[in-house]
């Protein structure tokens, strides 16, 4: 059996783990930053000197800082720290900074036609 979903990658809790709360809130915060997706920007590169709590930001090919080595995922910010998160195919979002909606393509964000 899989650790975690096939499409979402959200971890499953297994039998006999402990300390299954920890399992499910990951899961929990995966649902939040990807249903109804929202992004600041679709190619970030620097991270925000004060992001506040739940805002993501799909980053471009070679960000830096805290988001080096993390380039083409999805940083959300979440409680004091970021969450990384792997774009699939066919994702939308909203993105803020261009006021439409995109898809990921598989390789970049492009707007819906």
């Amino acid at each position: 059996m899989s650790e975690q979903t096939p499409n979402l990658a959200m971890p499953f809790i297994m039998p006999a783990q402990a300390q299954k709360h920890v399992t499910h809130n990951e899961a929990i915060e995966l649902l939040d930053t990807i249903v109804q997706l929202t992004l600041e920007n679709s190619d970030a590169v620097t991270p925000p000197a004060l992001p506040s709590e739940g805002e993501g930001w799909a980053l471009g090919a070679s960000p830096t800082g805290d988001w080096s080595g993390h380039g083409g995922q999805i940083a959300t910010w979440r409680g004091g720290g970021w969450l990384f998160v792997a774009p699939r195919e066919g994702w939308m979002a909203w993105v803020k900074d261009d006021a439409e909606l995109q898809v990921f393509t598989g390789t970049s964000w492009a707007k819906v036609a």
